[in-house]
């Protein structure tokens, strides 16, 4: 089956009990059983719920992998997977990563014996310098967040390999539409479902797909053993989402795409980030590596943090929020926002500055968006 069909159908076909068309929502915490120690397929919600599975079923098939596992957020997925290390491991990670990530790794897993290293990982040699003995994991983002990098997979993938490091990749920012890192040699897919493969911002959630019969099996155990799983209600939610995915994510890159153009021409801009325009230094990796370049794009503004709060106090159909990949243009200010919790130092190493702009470009007409920008950017430059 085709991407667009399997979104539709992977997981779920006709109810045999009464033929409902969409996924049943089994809205319980327990199932009776059958008889002494004989359940009916499921026994308790938190080991594993029949909503739930059409979507781990559907996750599973989308992203090309052997298991999918969905959790309560991205964040609960991304704890489940770092649970793979023992105290004294070390994780070598890409450096302008999802600031609720970083806060995770550098503020919580290091209490628990934990090392990281964040990193650019523009080539093999970067990566490989970066290995120490006791490195367990590679963890990648492309595109990055906020900055939208990218990290060329098949070379990571190899580094992972030749080094024996479980490689993770979140891929949030791409969904598998447009990328499917198991397909490059990743072994584990994370994602915050929450963004675009719900797609209404109606639901917080996270997934896991694995990709060996070893890590399918220890996931399964950390996935019910921790709980961080998704509820039955949340479960239907990103179901429900997945099913329009291929043609919100189409639309999402063609609005992107012309949003990134319109402010590499504007004034007001100094610069624009985005793996679709030729001159990104990503640009050729993306495009042999994904299908398409995706609804986020990046700018900073000229003025700096001035210039940006007007910017944000002016915008109308755009809308001042976190998250990202619903059907609503969100514009976000990731010092204040997402990556917060980074401290100063940290972000002005990674290039994260009081001048930049993270949107996520939603399904709206492309004229408004680009006359809302057009105004709330003249208001911001306005002397």
């Amino acid at each position: 089956m085709r991407f667009e069909t399997d979104a539709i159908h992977a997981g779920h076909r006709p109810d045999k009990a009464y033929g409902a068309i969409s996924a049943p929502i089994y809205q319980t915490s327990t199932f009776a059983f059958e008889d002494v120690g004989k359940t009916r397929g499921f026994d308790y919600s938190r080991s594993g719920n029949p909503t739930r599975k059409v979507l781990e079923d559907t996750l599973a098939k989308l992203e090309g992998g052997q298991a999918g596992f969905a959790c309560a957020s991205g964040l609960a997925a991304e704890s489940t997977v770092i649970h793979l290390l023992k105290a004294g491991d070390h994780v070598v990670a890409v450096e302008d990563i999802y600031g609720g990530t970083f806060r995770l790794f550098q503020d919580v897993m290091t209490h628990f014996g934990l090392e990281f290293t964040f990193i650019k990982m523009s080539s093999r040699e970067t990566v490989e310098s970066a290995i120490r003995p006791n490195t367990r994991m590679l963890w990648l983002e492309t595109p990055s967040n906020p900055l939208l990098h990218i990290v060329d997979l098949e070379m990571a993938a190899a580094v992972a390999k030749k080094h024996g490091l479980i490689s993770v990749m979140d891929n949030t920012f791409a969904s598998p539409y447009f990328l499917r890192p198991l397909e490059f040699g990743i072994d584990i897919v994370v994602h915050s479902t929450t963004k675009y493969l719900n797609g209404h911002s109606d639901v917080i959630g996270g997934a896991i797909v694995t990709g060996t019969d070893e890590l399918t099996q220890r996931v399964a155990f950390l996935h019910n053993a921790l709980g961080a799983i998704a509820g039955p209600f949340d479960s239907w939610l990103v179901l429900r989402g997945i099913e329009t995915l291929p043609v919100r994510m189409r639309q999402h890159e063609a609005n992107a795409t012309a949003v990134a153009h319109f402010l590499k021409s504007h004034a007001a801009v100094s610069r624009v980030y985005y793996p679709g325009l030729p001159d990104h230094p990503g640009h050729d990796i993306a495009k042999r590596q994904m299908k398409g370049f995706g609804g986020m794009v990046s700018f900073e503004m000229k003025g700096g943090r001035e210039a940006v709060n007007k910017f944000l106090r002016n915008i109308k159909i755009f809308t001042l929020a976190e998250s990202l990949g619903g059907v609503t243009s969100l514009a976000g200010h990731p010092v204040t926002q997402s990556h917060a919790s980074m401290t100063k130092q940290q972000r002005e190493k990674v290039g994260i500055t009081e001048g930049l702009v993270r949107l996520s470009v939603g399904l709206e007409n492309i004229d408004d968006l680009l006359e809302d920008l057009e105004q709330a950017l003249s208001e911001a430059s306005a002397k």
